[in-house]
């Protein structure tokens, strides 16, 4: 929702997440406080991991894990068959479990976690947890009066170059961009200069917004509804990121004094991001822009917006995660200072600014409940990740 996760808003950055979804890039941000950097490690197996509280012993509600329950079993086909970069398993790991969950009856889902898992505490298990949600806004399919903000497709000439043609990325992949009309391989047109046209009339437009802000924000949480006038909707998913860096808005305008209570300030939240930009319509234009990251989107139809497991997210149960530290699948305990962000979630997406050990992004659905409670999310505790059981002692005895 992202996929961009979702994104939702960090380090004042902005969201994640979200819903950005799908993929390798884009995704959740959000624009609240987030942790200094911490130095880069590879994964969870060489941040290290040791045995956590037991299942059992961790309060699960009953809603909680019936809901947990039925977000793992649709993560299982992915589980059971994708490399998990975290370290921490294989895909046969997860078959027992799997095939338990399938005929499990839900009303005893709290005794399936007991069962089948147990608990692994990655690094130091500080948790931070942010939120994205699936915004809704004013849109058309088709550009009329008043709705003149485009919603572009993925674009055919945004590739990777070919090996040899640029740098590989530090994960080995192959940088996003264009080749030029000399062959050349180039950085893909930012957002500046996709806003300035870019792009135009080359049939890429899906849909049209009303208001440029909200357009941004729904592109950051990476998916989101366009509702026109007449009542019909348009859903829209993560379909591709332009390969700039994320930039966190948030932190830019805490930066310039912008964020606080004070006269002239703003609440250091989205809400607050977008009272900024609508009272200051030419500055708050510059420094969106200051984002260079674009996402791009495509119609979706279904239970939901779709995350990187390439499942439906589920609100209030789905996390995004770094797949370097979470395998992505798995069933991850929140103990936070947020009670309506504590307890059992499960790792379906992933996002551009969730990077590191026990760095999450919480999915609240859509409506102005999620986006209340996504757009001021910052939530500090402790996390454990839920493995098959043994995973602990065999990562410990290598």
């Amino acid at each position: 929702m992202r996929g961009m996760a979702a994104g939702l808003l960090l380090a004042l950055t902005l969201l994640p997440g979200c819903v950005r979804l799908i993929p390798d890039t884009g995704g959740p941000a959000t624009g609240l406080p987030q942790p200094a950097p911490t130095p880069s490690i590879a994964n969870a197996a060489l941040a290290g991991v040791r045995l956590g509280t037991s299942p059992a012993g961790l309060g699960f509600r009953d809603d909680n894990a019936r809901a947990a329950l039925a977000s793992f079993i649709t993560s299982c086909p992915r589980l059971t068959r994708r490399t998990d970069s975290s370290g921490l398993t294989v895909p046969s790991d997860w078959q027992p479990a799997c095939s338990a969950a399938a005929t499990w009856p839900v009303a005893d889902a709290t005794q399936f976690f007991a069962a089948h898992f147990e608990t692994a505490e990655v690094a130091d298990g500080s948790a931070f947890v942010t939120g994205y949600y699936e915004p809704e806004i004013a849109g058309v399919r088709v550009r009329q009066p008043g709705y003149d903000v485009p919603v572009y497709s993925m674009p055919p000439d945004l590739v990777r170059a070919r090996p040899g043609d640029a740098p590989p990325l530090p994960d080995g992949r192959q940088p996003l961009g264009r080749y030029d009309e000399f062959g050349v391989f180039t950085s893909y047109w930012d957002r500046a200069q996709i806003e300035d046209g870019a792009l135009a009339g080359k049939g890429l437009e899906i849909g049209w917004a009303a208001d440029p802000a909200e357009m941004f924000f729904l592109q950051v949480q990476g998916s989101g509804r366009l509702r026109a006038p007449d009542g019909s909707v348009l859903r829209l998913g993560f379909a591709g990121q332009n390969g700039w860096d994320y930039t966190g808005i948030g932190q830019i305008m805490r930066d310039r004094g912008l964020v606080g209570s004070g006269p002239g300030q703003y609440p250091a939240s989205m809400q607050g991001i977008l009272r900024y930009v609508h009272e200051n319509p030419n500055e708050g234009r510059a420094l969106l822009r200051q984002n260079r990251s674009y996402v791009f989107l495509r119609e979706i139809s279904g239970e939901g917006p779709v995350g990187a497991l390439n499942v439906p997210v589920r609100p209030r149960t789905t996390v995004a995660a770094d797949p370097a530290f979470v395998p992505l699948g798995a069933p991850v305990w929140l103990q936070l200072d947020r009670p309506e962000a504590s307890g059992l979630w499960v790792a379906q997406d992933t996002g551009g600014a969730i990077k590191g050990a026990n760095r999450f992004d919480s999915f609240w659905g859509a409506g102005a409940d999620a986006r209340t409670i996504a757009g001021g999310m910052a939530a500090r505790g402790r996390a454990l990740v839920l493995l098959p059981k043994g995973t602990v002692a065999r990562l410990n005895n290598r």
